[in-house]
């Protein structure tokens, strides 16, 4: 889905952390719930793919896959600040209008951003919550979250303690060489509009869903990620609605191939898809994601409805 060209980019609600090494390829483990798996390359390269979508992040806390955190005390959760592995305050002066954003992968995330927040802080009071930004560290190589290290090989997620989505912009090359997703710009959009979904979650208090039920086809943790991809598909519903601060949309109308797009990084990483590039098998009592299909599905339904009460994946029979 590309920005129009005059829509202007909002970089205060980005920062700017890392550019130091890779800071520990697992960032220090996983809290509860990973899933087993053998020694050698084919297990590690599961539970690289598993970290990427979600898994856990050292130190508890949530990633992608959206489970609660482990082992930390305290609640208050929008004081984290980004530190260590380079982490500052950064400008993104080359990121300023919607041509920028189609030309560059850090300024499509930014507008993404723009464009996701706005739309929920105008939303989600019609459902009875009120939207509280969160900012998104867009760092290089390594940077240090309450919830642990944030790397280029564990890719996006989303850390309650912090209320902040990281995002190395590198992981949208690895979604297309590795994983099998389009290069397509809503692909990309997808990944961001996903982790924010995380952060509604938050907001309405459903994110610790995941946490007690951590695994299986049908267990929280796939429920509360299925959300995710369904609120994802909300805001692509609505995405040429939202503004800048001078009422120009960030974007133009979605196209079938936009749609394509995004279901193919969806489909990219389903759990049965990733197993069995992995390990040759599939095992849905170890899913913590949902397949390919149910991705899709939950995206598509989202954006079929544009509403986020078809979203509640937490209380339907069968996901």
């Amino acid at each position: 889905m590309s920005f129009n060209d005059n829509a202007d980019l909002d970089t205060s609600q980005v920062e700017s952390g890392g550019g130091g090494g890779t800071g520990g390829m697992f960032g220090g483990g996983m809290p509860g719930g990973g899933i087993a798996v053998g020694g050698g390359a084919g297990g590690i390269l599961l539970l690289i793919l598993f970290l990427v979508f979600g898994g856990g992040l050292g130190g508890g806390g949530t990633n992608d896959s959206g489970t609660s955190s482990q082992g930390t005390q305290g609640s208050s959760l929008d004081q984290g600040q980004v530190q260590g592995g380079g982490a500052q305050q950064g400008s993104f002066s080359q990121c300023r209008t919607g041509a920028d954003a189609n030309r560059d992968a850090q300024c499509r995330v930014i507008g993404t951003v723009n464009s996701v927040q706005a739309y929920w802080h105008d939303a989600l009071p019609r459902y009875g919550t009120q939207y509280a930004p969160s900012k998104t560290v867009l760092y290089s190589g390594s940077a240090q979250s309450r919830c642990g290290t944030a790397s280029n090989q564990v890719g996006p997620f989303y850390c309650p303690l912090d209320r902040k989505v990281f995002i190395d912009a590198s992981f949208f090359n690895e979604l297309t060489s590795r994983f099998g997703a389009d290069n397509g710009a809503l692909a990309q959009e997808y990944v961001v509009a996903h982790e924010y979904g995380h952060h509604v979650q938050d907001l309405l208090g459903v994110l610790d869903q995941s946490q007690s039920d951590p695994q299986g086809a049908e267990s929280g943790a796939v429920r509360v990620e299925l959300m995710a991809d369904c609120l994802a598909g909300v805001w692509a519903k609505h995405a040429t609605e939202t503004t800048d601060a001078q009422g120009d949309a960030f974007l133009k109308p979605l196209t079938q191939k936009d749609i394509q797009s995004a279901l193919s990084a969806a489909s990219a990483v389903g759990d049965d898809r990733i197993q069995q590039a992995a390990q040759g098998q599939v095992n849905p009592e170890t899913w913590t994601h949902g397949s390919s299909a149910q991705r899709q599905k939950w995206f598509t339904t989202g954006y079929r409805s544009g509403d986020l009460n078809a979203c509640d994946t937490l209380n339907v029979p069968t996901v």
